[in-house]
């Protein structure tokens, strides 16, 4: 019987059918320590959970890591929801995730520290606080219209600050929507540009039930706003992200109205307080300046006002007598450095040097001509004997005296080595020129 071999793709396969159509293996809740977890940003997930004997490879989409509250770390126990499949290509199984928590510590409580944690380390919690302004005009209240947090408010402000004008934006603070909900309304009262306070309210409840207050987009809202906020989220123990970041936090709705406008009827008091020093003040001051008034009026300044003047009268007669002996005594220096340029400058008269410049100067114009003359003739003798020099070296007068040169295709014959029996040469005389043929070649040795 021929056995059947089977290869390595077709046996994965097998297994990996075997796996996926296992019900228990289909969707399976698993306990462990996640191993080797280096976190991918924008990306599916791959780590390892492990326990004291064994490890699983896992894997958690990306789609399914979004969706986690708290942000996994090397070490840390979980619970998972997943399904267990065979990974064909390296022939491993793994585990699928699909859902993930912290194990021991609620997911929640470990999103809200870890959301903590990043925003402190942002400096959303020790940023600039906003002050809050002491006679606000319009506030805006983002809470529910029906609960009691809105009635505690309007009710306080109306005893204590009723010229306040109260601006309701019904906002959801509870629920999957209500996060986006408390932004949007946010960003409302911003744009509208004209509130002077805005309060976040929430009556108590669970950790599920105030976590739209611990939400990051909550948060960046509250920051980046720049009107003041004031934070009442819960009872007085329950500190939300909101209250950390809010400009001030307040215990309850009633203690955040208290916080937002001040006492009417205790602001008018201070009011006519100030108002009864500032008259009193003035009239203070009223008197005192009657008082320096009658004793500048009794003064010899208003009684003899010529006496003002006869100080500055006799400083300016000693001022004009030396303004008068001034202007002589430099009248008179003047006059005498006058005289005595003008007799310099007799002295160094140019006439007498200008004649004596003109006669030196025609004594140079002659000489100049004399040896420009002399010069012209030395350089004419010296181009007659150049002249004659050359002539006498000219190949024309060589030729004149008997001697010619012979040339072949109009080269220059030097040496009987160029010539052969039958070349056609030209003999130049210095009259004419011959053509001729080469008969014969006769070489003379050189010794």
């Amino acid at each position: 019987m021929t056995q059947q071999y089977l290869t390595v793709t077709a046996l994965t396969k097998y297994l990996k059918r075997k796996f996926d159509a296992d019900p228990y293996l289909g969707r399976v809740y698993l306990t462990g320590e996640i191993s080797n977890f280096r976190p991918r940003p924008n990306a599916h997930q791959y780590f390892s959970l492990k326990d004291d004997r064994a490890k699983i490879s896992a894997i958690m989409f990306k789609s399914a890591f979004q969706k986690l509250k708290f942000q996994p770390k090397e070490g840390m126990k979980v619970l998972v929801v997943g399904r267990i499949s065979l990974y064909e290509n390296g022939g491993s199984y793994q585990i699928y995730i699909e859902h993930m928590e912290p194990d021991g510590v609620g997911a929640l409580y470990q999103a809200l520290a870890e959301l903590k944690e990043k925003l402190s380390k942002e400096g959303l919690f020790d940023g600039f606080k906003k002050p809050l302004p002491r006679y606000p005009k319009r506030i805006a209240v983002i809470t529910s219209p029906s609960g009691a947090v809105i009635r505690d408010i309007i009710t306080t402000v109306k005893r204590r600050y009723p010229i306040a004008q109260l601006v309701l934006f019904p906002t959801l603070v509870q629920g999957d929507q209500a996060a986006a909900d408390i932004v949007r309304n946010i960003h409302r009262a911003e744009e509208q540009g004209n509130f002077d306070t805005l309060i976040l309210g929430r009556g108590g409840g669970s950790i599920e039930d105030l976590w739209p207050f611990n939400e990051e987009q909550v948060a960046r809202a509250i920051y980046q706003t720049n009107i003041p906020v004031i934070s009442s989220v819960g009872h007085e123990t329950d500190v939300t992200i909101a209250d950390l970041v809010a400009d001030v936090r307040a215990a309850t709705p009633t203690a955040a109205a208290e916080l937002a406008v001040p006492v009417l009827s205790e602001e008018l008091l201070r009011i006519r307080e100030k108002q009864t020093c500032l008259e009193q003040s003035f009239l203070y001051q009223l008197q005192q300046k009657n008082e320096r008034y009658k004793r500048l009026r009794n003064s010899y300044v208003f009684l003899q006002p010529d006496r003002l003047y006869e100080g500055q009268q006799v400083k300016l007669d000693k001022m004009s007598q030396r303004l008068s002996q001034s202007m002589q005594s430099i009248y008179h220096e003047k006059y005498q450095e006058k005289q005595r340029i003008t007799s310099q400058l007799e002295q160094q008269n140019p006439s007498g040097r200008i004649r004596e410049a003109s006669q030196q100067l025609s004594f140079i114009d002659r000489r100049l001509n004399e040896r420009m003359a002399h010069y012209m003739e030395t350089r004419q003798q010296r181009l007659i004997s150049a002249i004659q020099q050359l002539d006498l070296l000219s190949p024309l007068k060589i030729m004149g005296r008997g001697y010619s040169y012979t040339t072949k295709a109009d080269k220059v014959v030097k040496s009987v080595g160029e010539l052969e029996i039958e070349d056609q040469i030209t003999i130049h005389y210095s009259d004419g020129k011959v053509a001729a043929a080469v008969t014969e070649i006769e070489r003379v040795e050189k010794e």
